[in-house]
This record gives C-alpha cells, sequence and structure tokens, in this order.
C-alpha cells in the first residue's frame, strides 16, 4: 500500500501535468532576457521552493478519477490560503460573477498539457453557463514562461478579462516554445500597439501581479501544471474535461469534489 492508503497499481496519476523542474536547470540556463527579470524570477522561484515538500502530501483526499479511469492526485487546502485566489489582481474571469462554483486553473504558457486544458476549459464554458473560470499564471517551467505571462497580464490589464482568455487560448494553441515574442505577435490580434502592450508587460504593476500568483500557488503546494483549486480542494494535472464537469457537479451538490 502507498502512504496515502492507495494500493501501489492505484496511485494518483500525475503524467497529465508537467511537473515542477529542478531549480538549478532554470536559473543557470541562457535565455534572451534582462538580467533584472532574471532576478525577479528567481525570487519568485525562490518563494516556490518550499512547494515540492508541501506537494508530497498530494494523494486522493477524494476518491475521483480522470477521463481515462485512473486515480487523480488531490488535497483539501487551508481556506486562509484559497481565499487568497479571489484578492489576486490579474486573475483572467470567464463566466457570472455571482457564480455558485469558480474553477481556478493554475498553468504554465509552456505545459504542454495546459494546451489540452485550454480547449477543455473553453469547452466547458460554453455548455455551463453557470459556471466561473478564473486563470492564475503558474510560469515555473522557464523564464519564457514568465516572459509570455507578462504579456497576458498586460492584455488583461489593458482590455479586460474576455480578451485576456481569448489571448490564453490562442497563444496556448499555437506551436512551439512560447515565449515573450510569441506571445507580442499574438497580443498583435487585439489591435493594442506592441510597445504600448511592452510597458505595461514591464511595469511594477505586472510584476507585483505575477509575483503574487506565483506565491499562491507555491504557498498551495501546486508544483505541477495544469493544477487546480476548486472550492476548498486542490487538484494536480489535468483530468480531462468530463472529469472536471462530474467534479463541478460534485461541489454544487455537497461542496466537495466527490459527494457520499
Amino acid at each position: 500500500m502507498a502512504r496515502d492508503g492507495t494500493a501501489e497499481g492505484s496511485k494518483p496519476n500525475l503524467n497529465h501535468s508537467c511537473p515542477y523542474p529542478a531549480l538549478h536547470s532554470l536559473l543557470f540556463r541562457s535565455f534572451a532576457m534582462p538580467l533584472s527579470r532574471r532576478r525577479f524570477l528567481a525570487t519568485s522561484l525562490g518563494l516556490a521552493v518550499a512547494g515540492p515538500a508541501a506537494a508530497q502530501s498530494y494523494g486522493q483526499f477524494f476518491k475521483v478519477e480522470n477521463d481515462e479511469g485512473r486515480p487523480v492526485a488531490n488535497m483539501r487546502l487551508p481556506g486562509e490560503i484559497t481565499g487568497q485566489i479571489q484578492e489576486l489582481r490579474g486573475v483572467t474571469y470567464l463566466g457570472p460573477r455571482e457564480a455558485e462554483v469558480t474553477l481556478y486553473e493554475f498553468f504554465d504558457y509552456n505545459c504542454p498539457w495546459c494546451r489540452k486544458a485550454a480547449a477543455d476549459l473553453t469547452a466547458l464554458s460554453g455548455s455551463d453557463a453557470a459556471l466561473r473560470i478564473g486563470l492564475v499564471h503558474n510560469p515555473i517551467l522557464s523564464p519564457m514562461s514568465a516572459q509570455a505571462a507578462k504579456v497576458s497580464l498586460a492584455v488583461q490589464r489593458k482590455l479586460g478579462s474576455a480578451a485576456a482568455f481569448a489571448f490564453y487560448g490562442q497563444l496556448l494553441a499555437t506551436r512551439g516554445q512560447i515565449d515573450g515574442l510569441k506571445a507580442l505577435e499574438t497580443a498583435a490580434k487585439t489591435g493594442v500597439p506592441r510597445a504600448e502592450l511592452e510597458q505595461i508587460a514591464d511595469s511594477e504593476e505586472v510584476r507585483q501581479a505575477l509575483r503574487a500568483h506565483m506565491n499562491v500557488a507555491a504557498n498551495l503546494g501546486l508544483t505541477a501544471t495544469p493544477s487546480y483549486v476548486l472550492g476548498n480542494t486542490g487538484v494536480l494535472g489535468h483530468p480531462g474535461v468530463k472529469s472536471l464537469a462530474r467534479m463541478i457537479a460534485a461541489v454544487r451538490r455537497c461542496d466537495q469534489i466527490a459527494c457520499g
């Protein structure tokens, strides 16, 4: 038996996620980005160092399965921390403000499974008009992810959540690695001058917003992307659109991701 009480052959699935990489491989790789940005990312990742230890407790608090019938890693989270998510600046929201249920995705633009998640969240928003979705940046895979996140925050700050959600879907639908330049090229479709977007993306307000997003993710132990917060439960990895829909329905019935 595993420590969390599940059978060894049915340990919670993390295959549909991008785990937190080795810290040194992020900080000492050469990237075309300003030194100040490297320092900022190092600081942000320093805040996240405690995350992997917290993630060790992610077993299966609730017995839920992904779309392939495999166990999904999940854990009850402290309400005092999950409550901080709605206070974050720069979260992109889709759906009614008065919604009974809000599903938060913590994502990285260079996570392959986040591409699948983007398509599935778009489908969920179309099939469940009462659902509210919140997108929280957690660029833990590379400095290029942080660059793209800054551009995304700039779009959100300038044009609001509807435009930022569209940008999120468009950028994750592109091929290859995503960095600041690709993000700016995609953002150009919004009609906002590139110079203006760059200025907003490099602002102190955006820097602080991104740092706050990453700090909350680290405190919640969300060391894989995508990860989700639904009520006071954290889910590691992408379980699939059908599994997410079941969890959302359960939260509406009994205020937890699985009833009974």
